[in-house]
């Protein structure tokens, strides 16, 4: 006589999460991070559009598509030359900020470790500014400088900050207290060096889009695309930092080594988007938070933090060119004039928890 076989364990699949199966691989998605991904999507192609027909000349959105799938079009000059490759650089600048800040939060466990607060963008700023006062001013050169200085900026934050492991108030705190510093390094050198250079280093401080081309584009594309990998990985990684240290340890990872590896990640990636375009403020802090906001998921989300950031930088900059036209101000004027109201109500809003309030 034969039994049947007992039937195999149904696999518990967590609440709010669907499967995708792609031929024989199956993925968990989250239901509510997938509808808001989507939702950024189609949000950033309408602002996409719109930067690309509002302007001194309003191009019509039939003849922007044109161009941009590479139709011939009487517009090509003024979308194809002037304004395409500016919204491209603010798109990959947008992206790569919001997704070094939603890495830094979630090894700092702090909404307000951001690059510019702790000190990375100042790290990357103080050695471009730098070099531009002793005549470095080719826009090939600079994004490395900013990528050495915000590496070099990060490895002094994490040193100081390492007391037998990373503590997340005492790594934000050293982190301000660089920023602080390194701040009036580059003051320093903007004093020291010629009026025109100094004054071309203080727009580039601003973050500004303004000149920006396909010379930008084109390399700071490549280099987002090279770190794509470690992105992929860094979504996957981040789950197990966002435990805690007993359940991490217990499933077998190192924390010290993926702790380190999402910092360096979120650093280059910071100081990669800072030389294109200058220490953006408030991106990378916005960006993250809303995300987690919006999903409602354990970890802030990568990919979401990406689009909202290069939703941000594109609408910023489309507001900071009309808003007061002719004359065109840098983005991040824009961007500080959202963040830094959104910084003060981060702060009362932890303090305000940390006495026992609500949220």
């Amino acid at each position: 006589m034969t039994t049947a076989p007992a039937p195999a364990p149904a696999r518990i699949r967590p609440a709010g999460y669907a499967v995708l199966r792609v031929r024989r691989a199956a993925f968990l998605v989250h239901r509510r991070g997938a509808a808001v991904a989507v939702a950024l999507t189609v949000l950033l192609a309408a602002s996409c559009l719109a930067y690309l027909c509002v302007g001194e000349s309003f191009v019509h959105p039939a003849e922007a598509l044109k161009v941009v799938f590479g139709q011939p079009s009487p517009d090509e000059l003024v979308v194809g030359t002037l304004r395409e490759p500016r919204m491209v650089v603010g798109l990959l600048v947008g992206a790569a900020f919001g997704v070094a800040g939603a890495l830094i939060q979630t090894v700092a466990r702090n909404p307000l470790a951001s690059p510019d607060i702790i000190g990375i963008s100042q790290g990357a700023s103080a050695l471009t500014v730098g070099a531009m006062t002793f005549g470095i001013t080719s826009y090939t050169v600079l994004p490395y400088l900013s990528v050495l200085g915000g590496v070099a900026a990060a490895a002094l934050v994490y040193v100081f900050a390492w007391r037998g492991g990373l503590h997340a108030t005492r790594f934000v705190l050293i982190g301000i207290g660089f920023a602080i510093a390194l701040r009036s390094v580059t003051t320093l050198f903007m004093t020291k060096g010629d009026y025109l250079v100094a004054q071309q280093a203080q727009i580039w401080m601003t973050g500004s889009l303004n000149g920006r081309g396909w010379a930008e584009a084109n390399p700071l594309g490549l280099t987002l695309l090279v770190l794509l990998p470690f992105v992929l990985w860094a979504a996957r990684a981040q789950r197990a930092v966002s435990m805690d240290d007993d359940t991490a340890t217990a499933l077998g990872t190192r924390l010290g080594h993926v702790r380190l590896g999402l910092v360096l990640l979120g650093v280059i990636l910071a100081s990669v988007a800072t030389g294109a375009a200058g220490p953006v403020d408030f991106v990378a802090l916005l960006a993250p938070q809303i995300a987690r906001r919006l999903t409602r998921t354990a970890q802030i989300p990568l990919l979401c933090s990406a689009l909202l950031g290069a939703l941000i930088v594109v609408l910023a900059d489309l507001l900071a060119r009309r808003l007061f036209s002719p004359t065109e101000l840098p983005v991040g004027v824009l961007t500080a004039a959202i963040g830094a109201p959104y910084l003060i109500w981060l702060i009362v809003r932890s303090r305000s928890v940390r006495n026992g309030g609500t949220s």
